[in-house]
């Protein structure tokens, strides 16, 4: 061999030229993506990476769930693979990273390994996950969720859009409806490289980021119930505005947040008003809310809050309050050895670094319940995500590529000449 696995590093330059091609595939006039799960789009950029791993001497195979692994052989079939992967799909205004560097940066260790025909002992594997954001089918993360056994196959197939299309039912349009089981396997270790979708690394001039665990989420569905009357000849003090008693829950909650911990995040991201009428007071108005925390008990205190001033509200307004959990995805640690695989990695490579939380949720959180896992991050610009504005650097980029190829050599090990 001409390098050592030490000595390696991957194309930068070609890195970046296979992630400005997938983002040709959903580009948005402004920019960036819309490449929703399951979609034209999505089949789209599932089928250029399988043809790029394909020219990597990768061996493809689906499961039921369309989540792909592509597989590069090791010397020792026996061995547990070490993977890394992320996802495809977009947000429905989203960015050409999100995602789509860490397949591609999986994409990229496979094809350096390959020019330079270095072979692992363990087999290495990248995944895309299905349908990670969340976008278009809830909750998010349901295909690495079906695969580690937090949902059944049955309720990840049953999942529905806004128009009554199932996941099922969109795998098999597409095409990626596979035929392996949709569960875990035995695993060596897990990597993750993303995009940060926050300030902190550049705020603080940091190439990469170690990442240790993932705060909790959870998610609700929140629904005031009010009685409808004309805009006009109803006095503000009749009504039963469920509009009102949505106001004032958010304003107390956001208060209650802000004050319980800087760590702490609401967020309302999606408002449904019906009838929808604009001279009619609303019937009622469903909320979709996010709530976050790093701690088991600092994301159970908002779950407490939130319950408590709804209930004080229903009083308070006379409107009706209904709380529905959607999803929670509890605090995550990732795995010590995985972590300082990463931190050796970054290391050894000069890079500057910290460690940190992350405050979006991935794949890697479910994938953590059946193997070892971290992540590694690199900062974007103004912690922009799910915008189409979304940047990062190519040289961030590379470097970031730089350590999950180092960590994921580390974990593997090296065939022998």
């Amino acid at each position: 061999m001409k390098n050592t696995a030490q000595d390696l590093r991957i194309d930068g330059a070609r890195l970046w030229d296979s992630l400005m091609e997938m983002a040709r595939i959903g580009a948005t006039p402004a920019g960036g993506c819309n490449r929703q799960a399951l979609t034209d789009e999505d089949r789209a950029g599932r089928d250029l990476f399988t043809e790029w791993c394909r020219e990597a001497g990768c061996e493809i195979r689906v499961d039921r769930m369309g989540n792909i692994f592509a597989r590069r052989p090791g010397s020792d079939p026996d061995l547990p693979p070490v993977i890394t992967g992320s996802h495809l799909d977009t947000q429905p205004t989203g960015g050409k990273y999100d995602g789509v560097f860490g397949v591609l940066a999986g994409l990229e260790v496979m094809r350096t390994l390959e020019q330079h025909g270095l072979q692992t002992r363990a087999p290495l594997e990248v995944v895309v996950w299905t349908n990670e954001e969340g976008a278009r089918f809830s909750p998010a993360m349901i295909g690495s969720g079906v695969w580690c056994g937090e949902f059944s196959l049955d309720y990840g197939h049953g999942r529905e859009d806004k128009n009554g299309r199932t996941i099922g039912a969109e795998l098999e349009r597409i095409g990626y409806l596979g035929d392996q089981p949709a569960e875990p396997f035995p695993i060596t270790a897990a990597f993750e490289a993303h995009i940060e979708q926050g300030p902190i690394l550049e705020k603080e001039d940091q190439v990469i980021g170690v990442v240790t665990g993932v705060q909790g989420i959870r998610w609700y569905d929140v629904t005031f119930h009010g009685t409808p009357c004309h805009a006009g000849p109803t006095p503000m003090a009749d009504r039963r505005d469920p509009v009102q008693a949505l106001s004032q829950l958010c304003e107390r909650l956001y208060g209650e947040v802000k004050a319980y911990s800087d760590e702490a995040r609401m967020t309302c991201g999606d408002l449904r008003a019906e009838p929808g009428s604009r001279n009619t007071v609303p019937e009622k108005v469903v909320l979709a809310l996010d709530l976050r925390h790093p701690q088991p008990e600092g994301l159970e205190h908002l779950h407490q809050s939130l319950h408590r001033v709804a209930q004080e509200l229903q009083e308070a307004t006379g409107c009706g309050i209904e709380i529905r959990d959607e999803w929670h995805s509890p605090p995550v640690a990732f795995d010590p050895q995985c972590i300082d695989a990463v931190n050796t990695a970054v290391e050894g490579l000069g890079y500057s670094h910290r460690r940190m939380v992350s405050g979006a949720g991935h794949d890697s959180v479910y994938v953590s319940r059946v193997a070892p896992v971290s992540m590694i991050f690199v900062p974007c610009a103004g912690g922009l995500s799910h915008n189409e504005a979304e940047s990062a650097e190519p040289d961030h980029l590379e470097k970031g590529c730089n350590v999950l190829l180092q960590a994921m050599l580390a974990r593997a090990g090296v065939a022998s000449d």
